[in-house]
C-alpha cells in the first residue's frame, strides 16, 4: 500500500514543489533574463523548467557582464510564468527541458505573441526524438503555419559576438544523438529562437566552477549563450 500511495503522490508533490523555488528580485538592469515556468506533461517530474536554477543563470549573467558592455548583473534573472502577462516585460527568455512542455491555451497564446512582438527564446537541455517531437508539437499549436529549421555555422547568431567555429558542444551525458542547433523565425522572418537539441548549455554554465566538464566545450557553451543575448539585443 505505501508504494501505491507514492505512485500517486510523487507527481503531485513535484508539481506543487516546483512552485516554491525561491524567485529572485532582479536589479533594474538593461537585461533581465526570464526563466520560463510552463505547463508540463510530467515526463520529467514537472521539474524540467527549473534544471540548473539558479546557479547557471547567475554564471552566464556574470560572464555577459564581464565580456560585453551590456548592463547586466549576476542577479539579473527571474522566474516568469509563461501564462502570465509578465512574460512580455522580459524580451529574452530561457527555456529548460522543452520535452516536458504541455502548454495551456493561455501559454500558447502568450508564446505566439511573445515571439511576434520581437522576443527571443534560448531553448536548451533536451535530447532524443521524443523530446524534440514534443517541442515541435507545442510550437505547431502556436504557429501552425511555421516550422523550425536547422541552423548552420554560417548563421549570423554564431558570429554575433564570438566567432563560433564548430557546433559540437555536447554534454558528456547526453545520449540523444549528435548536437543540433535549430532556429525558429518570427512573422517577419527574423530569428526568434535558438534551439539547442541533444545538448545542455546550462550544465556547462552551472558547473563551470567545479571542473566537471572539459574546458573547451565549457567555454563554447558560454560563448553560445553570450552570442544569443547579443544577437537578440541587436537584431
Amino acid at each position: 500500500m505505501p508504494a501505491l500511495i507514492l505512485i500517486f503522490l510523487v507527481p503531485a508533490f513535484a508539481q506543487r514543489f516546483s512552485r516554491f523555488f525561491a524567485d529572485n528580485e532582479p536589479p533594474p538592469t538593461e537585461l533581465v533574463v526570464a526563466r520560463w515556468r510552463f505547463g508540463t506533461n510530467g515526463n520529467i517530474g514537472h521539474m524540467g523548467w527549473s534544471h540548473n536554477y539558479p546557479t547557471s543563470d547567475q554564471h552566464i549573467n556574470s560572464l555577459i557582464a564581464e565580456t560585453t558592455i551590456i548592463n547586466v548583473e549576476t542577479m539579473s534573472y527571474r522566474i516568469v510564468d509563461l501564462g502570465s502577462p509578465d512574460v512580455f516585460n522580459y524580451p529574452f527568455a530561457y527555456v529548460s527541458e522543452p520535452g516536458e512542455m504541455e502548454l495551456s491555451e493561455r501559454e500558447v497564446i502568450n508564446l505566439r505573441e511573445f515571439i511576434d512582438r520581437g522576443g527571443f527564446i534560448l531553448v536548451d537541455d533536451f535530447d532524443g526524438p521524443w523530446q524534440f517531437a514534443q517541442l515541435r508539437k507545442q510550437l505547431l499549436r502556436a504557429f501552425p503555419e511555421r516550422e523550425l529549421f536547422r541552423l548552420t555555422i554560417d548563421h549570423p547568431i554564431f558570429k554575433a559576438f564570438y566567432d563560433i567555429d564548430e557546433l559540437n558542444i555536447v554534454a558528456p551525458y547526453v545520449v540523444g544523438g549528435d548536437p543540433v542547433f535549430y532556429g525558429f523565425n518570427d512573422k517577419h522572418g527574423r530569428l526568434a529562437m535558438l534551439i539547442c537539441h541533444n545538448n545542455d548549455l546550462a550544465n556547462f554554465w552551472d558547473w563551470i566552477d567545479q571542473g566537471r566538464y572539459p574546458l573547451k566545450p565549457s567555454v563554447e557553451a558560454f560563448r553560445i549563450g553570450i552570442n544569443s543575448v547579443v544577437y537578440a539585443m541587436s537584431h
